[in-house]
This record gives C-alpha cells, structure tokens and sequence, in this order.
C-alpha cells in the first residue's frame, strides 16, 4: 500500500513539475501566425514635382527585426485605395523587411487617395493593416525650390544677353577678343592679289537654313570687301541654290560697300551640284587648275573637309577654314593655316555682321563662361577643403553640391 502510494505521489509531482515548466515557456509561435502591424503610416504629396508621386512613410513591425533569425517578416506590401473611386484596395508596391519607405509614382494628379500597409511573414501570413486617416493628393509644383540656384544663374546669364544687347543698340562699343582666323584674312587676301591668283571661297554643303552657312556667308562679306579693295579675283563655288543667290547678294553689297560695285561679277558666284562628292570632284579639280591663292572654307563640312583641305595645301594656298563640326576640326586644324573652332566661329560671324544681337548675345555667353568657370574653380576649392576639414562650413557646401547638383536631385542620376 505504501509503495502504492508512493508511485503515485511521484506520478503527481512529475505532472505539476511538467505543468510549471510548461507556464514558465513563452508561447510557442505557430508557422502561420501573423507578424504584428507595422505602425503610423503617413502619406504625403512628392515635393518638386508635377502632381505624379505621393511618399509613405510607416514605422517598421515590432517583429521587423534584424536580431532574429530567421526573421519574422519579409517584406511589406503596400495597398491604395481611390477616395471618389469603387472602394478597391489595389495592391502597388512591395518593400524588402528592414524598409519604412515608399513612393508610390503611379496615381493621377488631383485625386485623392488612401493607404495601408501590411507586414508579410515568410509563410505569406499578413500583419493587420497600418493605415492612413487622412487621403494624400499628389499636385503639381510650378517652382522646384531645391533647383532654386539654376534658375539663378539662368536670370543672370540672360539679363547679362539682354543688357548687352541693348547697350550695343544704344550705340555702346563692345569689346570682342581678337580672332587670329579674322585678322589672317587680310594677309591671304594681300598675298592672293601679290601673287595674281585668285581667292576660293567654300560656304560648305548645307543650305541656308543651317547656322553654320550663315555665319560663312558672313565671313564671305568680309572676304569679299577686302578682295573688291585689292582689286583680287574671287572664286564661290555653291552647293545649294540658295546659298548662292544669298552669296551673290552678300559679295555684291561688300564691292558696292567697298566703292567698286563695277567690279563684281556675280558669275564668280555660282552652282555646281548637291551632290557631296560630286561638288567636292567639282571644287577640288577647279584648285588644281587655277591653283588659287588662298582658301576659305567657313560653314558645315563633313567627310569632303579633308579632301578640300589637301587638295588646298598641295597646291600651296595659305588656308583658313571655320566650322563647327567637331568630327571635321582635326583635319581643318591640320591642313589649314589658321582655324576657327566651334565657337569662335560663331564669335567671328558676330563680330564681322555688328548686329547688336549678334554682338549682345556673344558678350552675354562669354559672361556665362566666365561664371561657369569661376563656379568651377570654387567647387573644386570647397571639396578640397572639405576632405581636411569635414566638420567645416566647406564640408555643409560640399553636401549641398552632393546632394543638389551632382545627385540624384541634381543634374546626375
């Protein structure tokens, strides 16, 4: 009987014993069992935009943590509800555990919207909702005030246009840096007429509507006047129609402004063909006939440049060649004795027309230059600076560049 009794007393400790270690044991998490909700979501219009992104922001699951393996919630789903729309709660978006952010660039300016977001755990079993009270309405900014500093720049280099332009209307001299191109035209010219042979004059092989054959016909006025003084022959052959009627015109107004209106001949201007290689053939066997003196090619160019500019330089013509192609530069630069480049093409057109706008707006680029350059200078300073002194003023500008010009929410990607 007692060692009945003792069998069973031991029997009943065991089971309290077991009952208690039981008690003491958190709760045992079951496979399915939802992580907790994610907490106060917030959701905002994009700033700096044009009405088409609204940012969430939520605080992340109690269970979202990265001390606990293996984690407990994997990802976030984020759900959108149309205020004026069929009630439906879409799914838009998902975001990785360890993430609070969203932005949502899928919604229309000008209506209003709803949002939940939930915590998924790795068996898909989904947290209660975290949720918005108030719709968030995405609407378009006119002004992007982080990009405040371009626009300045903008308004000071164009007022810088606008104010020299007007004081070159009101009759003010300009000052434009000297063009080695320009002042070497005299010296072919004056070595064409010492020589008794003629001046080539090439306006490219675009039509009048490209710039860079405005700006050659340009420089053909100028050529033209010093050749109607030196009493020089005069040799335009054309590529387009119209650029030669507009050449015929330019070459006589310059011997009419020269005092020898008697003396131009408008069949020194003429047409040969649209066809590229067939006006090259054209041009370049006419150079080895007459073998001009000097050479002027000034306007658009491509694959003919080098073969013009050659056939110029073996047949001994001194050679000053203007364009803005960059891929035709080197070989102007090359075979030519004197090179206007990109720009200062431009500049040379500017300088020989005297327009006020043509001269304003050479002056007012050349401001931007110099304001880009300066710009320059200081931000290489200021980021050196900044690696020595991290904790300096120098450092807060360096972020400011980071951040707003060279960033994401600057000029790069």
């Amino acid at each position: 009987m007692t060692r009945q009794f003792s069998k069973q007393l031991h029997a009943c400790r065991h089971a309290v014993l077991c009952w208690l270690l039981l008690a003491a044991m958190p709760p045992m998490l079951q496979a399915d069992d939802p992580p907790a909700a994610p907490g106060s979501l917030s959701a905002v219009d994009h700033p700096n935009d044009v009405g088409n992104a609204i940012d969430l922001t939520w605080e992340p699951s109690p269970d979202d943590r990265p001390d606990v393996k293996p984690p407990r919630v994997i990802q976030y789903v984020i759900f959108r509800q149309e205020v004026d729309g069929d009630g439906e709660w879409l799914p838009v978006g998902e975001q990785t555990y360890g993430t609070t952010t969203y932005s949502d660039k899928q919604v229309e300016r000008g209506h209003s919207y709803l949002y939940r977001v939930v915590a998924v755990s790795p068996e898909g079993a989904r947290s209660q909702p975290a949720a918005t009270t108030e719709p968030a309405t995405p609407t378009m900014q006119w002004f992007r005030k982080d990009r405040a500093w371009f626009a300045i720049i903008v308004v000071f280099v164009c007022g810088s246009v606008v104010l020299f332009i007007s004081l070159a209307k009101r009759g003010h001299d300009l000052y434009v840096r000297p063009i080695p191109g320009l002042e070497a035209v005299d010296e072919a010219v004056g070595r064409a007429t010492e020589m008794g042979r003629e001046c080539l004059f090439v306006p490219g092989i675009q039509d009048i509507n490209d710039i860079q054959t405005v700006a050659g016909l340009t420089v053909l006025g100028r050529v033209a006047t010093h050749i109607a003084e030196y009493d020089a022959d005069l040799d335009v052959p054309t590529a387009r129609s119209l650029v030669m009627t507009a050449a015929r015109e330019t070459v006589e107004a310059s011997y009419l402004s020269a005092g020898r209106p008697d003396s131009f001949n408008e069949d020194d201007i003429y047409y040969l063909t649209d066809e590229q290689f067939g006006y090259v053939a054209g041009v370049t066997g006419k150079m080895v006939r007459d073998k001009p003196a000097a050479c002027f090619y000034m306007g658009a160019f491509y694959a003919e440049s080098l073969l013009l500019a050659e056939t110029g330089n073996a047949v001994g013509a001194i050679q000053v060649a203007g364009t803005a192609m960059p891929s035709q530069l080197p070989f102007f630069v090359a075979a030519c004795d004197y090179t206007l480049i990109g720009e200062e093409f431009f500049a040379a057109s500017a300088y020989l027309s005297g327009e006020p706008f043509q001269l304003g707006t050479l002056r007012g680029q050349d401001v931007g230059k110099l304001l880009g350059g300066a710009l320059l200078l200081v931000g290489c300073t200021v980021m050196t600076i900044a690696v020595f002194n991290p904790d300096g003023t120098a450092a807060a500008i360096a972020g400011f560049i980071k951040n707003h010009i060279l960033g994401g929410a600057g000029f790069l990607p």
